[in-house]
């Protein structure tokens, strides 16, 4: 093992899911930048770090310091003084001001700041107002600067130090040294392990009962993140052990006394973390009631409706549609599902007029902005987020509840197939008894990127009607995106002939690195060229994060390409400039932007070490400790796109993503595009894709729950 100190000079890259990092760094006595490689969570450009591991060599990227343990110092040169107040930790310092401040002062500018910090008036045009704003700053730094230390010295970074300040403020080094489990259940951002790795440094034994409480806590919240809502008891002990390196009977006495405290809850021999099992429960009971409540009489005859329907409107519904309408109509629920160019809208415009004939009020709702947006201009009328139509506020929650239920007589939830089950227990609860409820989905894409699969349990229930749509329209049929994600779901190998008049293109490559270089020049070059789409109009869905041809990488690399040059804010391994298009990461409630929304960062300031996005004509703010929650969104996955469709996708398809290549996931990918879809890659992932119908089971009790109705 050596030691050595440096300076953090560039991130080359960051996964902002484990922290693994590779770093440029300058270290005394090398000429040139040393690459480091490492677990580096959130470190800054500029930060001066002690670093402990050793030298290698790796065959593709050269000589490289591995890194084993790391501490974060403040800086002693005049060059690493002015990197560390230019960061951004220091609100009112830049990099232009920090520049200026060190320029005047030099080693003393610290001492300046901590005990005469009215000299900064000394620098020219830096303002009363400005020196005032840094003085505060200062303060909030000198009172998290101990709680750093502890923290950094148990591997912590120091931006989530700052967030464990903002949590528990001066309480923060006494509440880790009694549970520093709590930071994993209280702190977005810091999981189990972080945590675990904090505790050992503070001498707590692997068999610690809270250690074990807080592994146990976190296996099922793996599983809950993988789709699943209960795991078997023998599972969730098993997991927990290997995770935990701990003896088993230490697991199994702090699982028993978590389910005897109704920390978790136990049905049968299926454990729930609480809020999962309420959730399910929830659900069942609600549409076994829904189902059981009488419905009002409000037709005569349904036939003379459709055909009055299909006169006024034009429109030659098929059979099946038709028998769609009148189940709507007979139904108190009912599941309406299809996949594209099967006249899934048209059926629901019918839907629709038939109620509004017989005067009906109707709500629209879909999970996503996205998803609404498109379900108010197929319908022409209001459609709502699930999360608007509830009335959510972050304070206290939703205002429409089982005792501030909806008001109207029909409620169509379109992109059925993404809500969780905490979502629909929520939606659920405030769907009075004498509400008709019709869930509108593609059942073949991927389930909810939360935990359950909640529309599929409905279906495969039995407990409520179903149509399914299946025949592609006439116009539909020329759409080769459309039939070819129609062969796909049937197992059949798609058209890629190409050919001008296509709107579904193959580009094969081999080599992964070749495949990503194509993506840039189609997105940057091929396509505005050919179609006149600009770059905003094409969207890249990965099937992946990691590899060369992984959303991750990709992102970097069409930043680069379409939006190189300007003022910008660094983290997580990615720069952030005005005009990047962003993806929020997590819900948050106070900022009203949800997982998966997209917005485009409208402009960048680097003294303060904020941004602000537009997200659907809407201007968020964000602080510097809040960037952890944006992802640039050049490129995302295929999963992260649920509900959402864009005038041209590029999809790459190799067998680096192997672990990934699914039949549903490739249906997913192609039916988000509304003009072109062009997959990058080999024939033998696309073809290995569509044959494997291996899809993650996920543990769910809804549809026995429902079957016993």
């Amino acid at each position: 093992m050596e030691k050595i100190k440096c300076t953090i000079e560039r991130i080359t890259f960051q996964n902002p899911e484990n922290g693994y990092s590779v770093l440029q760094a300058t270290i005394k006595g090398y000429r040139d930048e040393q690459t480091l490689v490492g677990t580096f969570h959130e470190v800054t450009v500029g930060a001066v770090l002690t670093v402990e591991g050793s030298w290698r060599v790796d065959k593709r990227y050269g000589r490289q310091f591995a890194v084993e343990s790391w501490t974060e110092e403040l800086p002693a040169t005049v060059i690493g003084i002015e990197k560390y107040l230019g960061s951004g930790l220091v609100k009112g310092i830049g990099p232009k001001f920090a520049k200026q401040i060190v320029s005047h002062f030099g080693l003393e500018t610290f001492e300046v700041i901590e005990n005469d910090i009215d000299r900064l008036l000394e620098v020219p045009n830096i303002g009363k107002g400005r020196v005032a704003k840094i003085k505060e700053s200062w303060e909030k730094q000198k009172d998290v600067k101990d709680i750093m230390v502890f923290l950094q010295g148990h591997g912590v970074s120091s931006t989530y130090a700052a967030k464990i300040y903002k949590q528990y403020g001066k309480d923060s080094i006494e509440k880790v040294q009694n549970n520093p489990y709590c930071l994993a259940d209280d702190i977005w951002g810091i999981g189990f392990k972080t945590a675990d790795g904090i505790a050992e440094k503070l001498g707590y034994e692997k068999n610690d009962s809270r250690r074990c409480r807080s592994g146990i806590l976190y296996t099922l919240s793996k599983l809950s993140e993988d789709g699943h809502v209960y795991s078997e008891r023998e599972q969730l002990v098993k997991s927990a052990k290997e995770l935990l390196q701990a003896d088993e009977e230490p697991i199994t006495q702090a699982l028993d006394d978590m389910i005897a405290k109704e920390d978790l809850m136990l049905d049968e021999d299926a454990i729930f973390l609480p809020p999962f099992y309420y959730a399910e429960v929830g659900v069942a009971n609600k549409l076994r009631r829904l189902i059981e409540t009488p419905m009002g009489n409000i037709f005569d005859s349904s036939g003379a409706i459709n055909e009055d329907l299909g006169k006024r409107d034009q429109i030659e519904y098929d059979e099946v549609q038709l028998s769609a309408i009148r189940k709507a109509i007979g139904s108190k629920v009912m599941v309406l599902t299809g996949g594209p160019g099967t006249g899934k809208t048209t059926t629901t415009l019918g839907i629709i007029a038939s109620f509004e004939t017989l005067g009906q009020r109707i709500l629209l709702a879909a999970p996503t902005g996205r998803a609404a947006k498109r379900m108010s201009e197929a319908t022409g009328k209001e459609a709502k987020t699930i999360h608007r139509l509830l009335e959510f506020n972050p304070a206290e929650g939703y205002g429409r509840n089982d005792e501030n239920p909806l008001d109207g007589d029909v409620l169509i939830v379109d992109e059925s197939s993404m809500i969780d089950i905490i979502l629909m227990n929520s939606l659920l609860k405030a769907v009075p008894l004498s509400m008709r409820l019709i869930l509108v989905g593609d059942i073949d894409q991927l389930p909810s990127v939360g935990a359950g699969n909640v529309l599929r349990d409905i279906i495969d229930s039995g407990a409520v009607p179903v149509i399914r749509l299946t025949r592609i329209f006439r116009q539909a049929q020329s759409s080769r995106i459309i039939t070819n994600a129609h062969k796909i779901n049937q197992g059949i190998f798609p058209d890629i002939s190409n050919g001008r008049q296509s709107d579904f293109f193959f580009v094969k490559d081999e080599d992964p690195e070749q495949a990503a270089r194509d993506i840039v020049n189609i997105v940057k070059n091929r396509i505005p060229k050919a179609y006149g789409y600009s770059t905003n109009d094409i969207q890249v869905l990965a099937p992946m994060q990691r590899s060369v041809v992984g959303a991750t990488n990709l992102n970097i690399a069409l930043q680069e390409a379409i939006n190189p040059v300007g003022d910008s804010l660094s983290r997580g391994g990615f720069r952030y400039r005005r005009g990047d298009r962003v993806m929020q990461i997590r819900n948050n409630y106070d900022k009203e932007v949800f997982n998966g929304d997209i917005g485009t960062v409208e402009s960048v300031d680097v003294e303060d070490r904020s941004l602000s996005v537009i997200f659907d004509g809407r201007t968020v703010d964000y602080e510097d400790s809040d960037l952890d929650e944006l992802t640039l969104a050049y490129a995302t996955t295929i999963h992260k796109s649920q509900g959402s469709e864009y005038p041209v996708v590029v999809i790459p398809l190799l067998m680096t993503h192997f672990v990934m290549l699914q039949r549903n996931l490739i249906y997913t990918g192609i039916t988000r595009a509304k003009k072109i879809c062009i997959i990058v890659g080999t024939t033998k992932a696309l073809a290995y894709a569509i044959h494997n119908m291996v899809v993650l089971k996920r543990n769910t009790r809804l549809k026995e729950r429902l079957c016993n109705l």
